[in-house]
């Protein structure tokens, strides 16, 4: 019996699917949220406004776009839209009379609860296949990619883009000002 030597260890690469797979469920978990968060009268970009205005009462309307990841001149038409249908105030900073502040009025404050349960609802459904420790494993490793990819925690592709436009979304902002 000769000892050979050892074949070279093969690199681990993950499986060919795995980027396509993570499209697939994030389309499919986004589809899901939007028809959620449509019962509210709301869009996933609404909720999401809503979401980070809830943590941050008082914040410009330059750091609601840096949070979520888009420019300040594509986050006017949704807090437009917001402030139409009474769910944010803007008011003029006494700090720098150039910015406004932003915060949910009581409307938009009603909502926290909602959104909350559906956020809630909609991760048991997406999750439910996996058993808790794999949950957690999950949202490790998806953490771990995201902030590779340079990718802020509110931040979400749809908010680079204005509804109904289909080209490709800004790089995002890599470096959050809070």
């Amino acid at each position: 019996m000769t000892d050979r030597p050892a074949a070279p260890a093969q690199p681990r690469t993950a499986p060919p699917r795995t980027a396509f797979l993570l499209a697939q469920l994030g389309a499919d978990a986004a589809d899901r949220f939007a028809e959620r968060v449509a019962a509210l009268g709301l869009t996933p970009r609404d909720a999401g406004a809503i979401r980070v205005l809830g943590r941050s009462p008082g914040i410009s309307q330059r750091e609601l776009a840096t949070r979520l990841g888009t420019t300040p001149s594509r986050i006017v038409p949704l807090l437009d839209s917001l402030e139409q249908r009474g769910l944010v105030g803007r008011t003029r900073s006494e700090r720098d009379r150039r910015n406004y502040e932003l915060a949910l009025t009581s409307t938009g404050q009603a909502l926290l609860a909602p959104l909350r349960t559906i956020a809630e609802a909609h991760q048991r459904a997406v999750l439910g296949a996996l058993t808790a420790e794999e949950q957690v494993q999950l949202a490790a490793l998806l953490s771990k990619l995201s902030a590779g990819g340079g990718l802020l925690p509110d931040a979400h592709p749809g908010y680079a883009r204005q509804p109904g436009d289909s080209s490709p979304a800004p790089a995002p902002a890599t470096t959050p000002t809070s």
